[in-house]
């Protein structure tokens, strides 16, 4: 395996940073725990697992390596930030109807959805990769190629995903495998960044979308890597504004850029003693900006905020404390100036992620359990911001699964995956959805 990481130049770190600073907002996991399987549902797979049918899809999913690896390059060069997926959507549309879908539609937001029907037709699953990456449209995501390792921006995170989605309903076609429940095979919109989960949020408020009972997600690294619980998380944009000016001539006006220097001062010290204790939570603000030269009074200044909790109170909390000292600023730099209007400010929220965690002990997430186990992996849980946030705050059965193979530098340019046993992610994938959705023997 050959996956050097490729030397920056000064331009290209710079290029890097900036591109992190300004458009990203990095989704890390917490490190997991081991999972406990029960016995009842590693025999319950062991035997699922047996079934000829199955264990031909398994080899479908083998002998789809070459394919998969060609369309994860082709959909990686198409371009999809949040609120630009059109164009990987339609694509992704299409290779649904080629595997054999009964039915693809695009909802009102942008998720692709595809409805293979089952027998009893009682229940629904839903089987997701969402199909934004966190770059903008100018990126440069021509796939690299250096001896058995892909780089390109977001062919890992998550475009590997959403061949995996493809992979198993092509497996499932092949080996004529049906289930009791229908299956939805979706490619979401929205899920980094600012796009704030609008895709799957959307499906669990729509009335005309079809009633999901259970879901599983295509998401972050290794196929051993079950993420059960919702990673909460708000931000905000706070705009201080002010008259602007000259900065000699109009010296004394009230500074915006000055007002969100102290914002940030008070809530970092703040923050900081409030989330030393208790409950894991974070703070940090991602972006600022504002003014338009060295030597004016900035009429405007603003700045980006990310925080996020395991648990409700505690983001609602670390919430209540950007706020207070938002206006602990804007009264003290009003009450500073020496003439002209007084500055005000807007405090907008741009994105609100839902918490929530599940029992390990749910048959989904044990069913996904044992199939790692299955192919030889001890499976750990954790937290995540996911997909899987919007149902798990609901109470729905959810669970993310991992992507498999090994990768890097997810939301940097250089970000690279390999394709180290990679169908075997793909083989988790298939066993948790028809273990889910009942397999109807023939």
């Amino acid at each position: 395996m050959k996956n050097r990481k490729p030397t920056l130049s000064l331009l290209g770190i710079f290029t890097y940073f900036s591109l992190i600073f300004t458009t990203a907002y990095a989704q890390e996991d917490d490190a997991g725990k081991s999972g406990k399987v029960e016995a009842t549902y590693l025999k319950e797979t062991e035997q699922l697992a047996k079934n000829r049918q199955l264990q031909k899809a398994f080899q479908s999913i083998i002998a789809q390596n070459k394919r998969n690896r060609e369309e994860l390059i082709m959909l990686t060069e198409i371009p999809a930030p949040p609120f630009m997926e059109t164009k990987r959507g339609i694509r992704f549309a299409s290779m649904l109807k080629e595997a054999g879908i009964d039915s693809v539609w695009t909802d009102k937001v942008g998720n692709v959805i595809g409805l293979r029907k089952g027998k009893k037709r009682n229940r629904t699953i839903a089987f997701d990769a969402h199909l934004d990456t966190v770059f903008p449209l100018e990126t440069d995501v021509k796939v690299k190629i250096k001896g058995d390792t892909l780089f390109a921006p977001g062919i890992g995170d998550n475009t590997q995903g959403v061949v995996m989605i493809v992979s198993v309903l092509r497996a499932l076609e092949e080996a004529k495998i049906e289930t009791e429940a229908d299956v939805l095979f979706i490619g979401s919109v929205g899920e980094e960044g600012l796009g704030d989960l609008r895709g799957v949020k959307y499906l669990f408020t729509d009335p005309k979308s079809p009633r999901i009972d259970s879901w599983i997600a295509i998401d972050g690294g290794g196929m051993d890597y079950l993420r059960t619980m919702g990673l909460g998380s708000y931000r905000y944009r706070v705009t201080f504004k002010g008259p602007g000016g000259h900065s000699w001539g109009a010296f004394g006006l009230a500074n915006p850029q000055h007002a969100l220097g102290s914002a940030i001062h008070y809530f970092s010290k703040s923050a900081d003693k409030f989330t030393r204790t208790g409950a894991r939570t974070s703070y940090n603000v991602g972006r600022i900006g504002g003014g338009t030269s060295v030597n004016s009074i900035a009429f405007e200044s603003w700045m980006e905020v990310d925080m996020r909790s395991e648990i409700p109170e505690n983001l609602n909390l670390v919430d209540s404390i950007l706020k207070a000292s938002v206006q602990q600023a804007l009264l003290e730099h009003n009450a500073m100036k020496r003439m002209g209007p007084t500055l005000t400010v807007e405090i907008k929220k741009i994105g609100d992620r839902p918490s929530g965690e599940l029992p390990d002990n749910l048959p989904l997430i044990q069913r996904a359990m044992a199939a790692v186990s299955y192919f030889g992996a001890s499976p750990k849980v954790g937290r995540g911001s996911t997909n899987s946030n919007t149902p798990i705050a609901k109470g729905i059965p959810a669970v993310t699964l991992g992507r498999g193979g090994k990768g890097g530098n997810a939301h940097a340019l250089n970000e690279w995956w390999y394709d180290d046993e990679g169908y075997k992610a793909i083989q988790v994938a298939l066993l948790t959805l028809v273990s889910e959705a009942k397999i109807v023997n023939p």
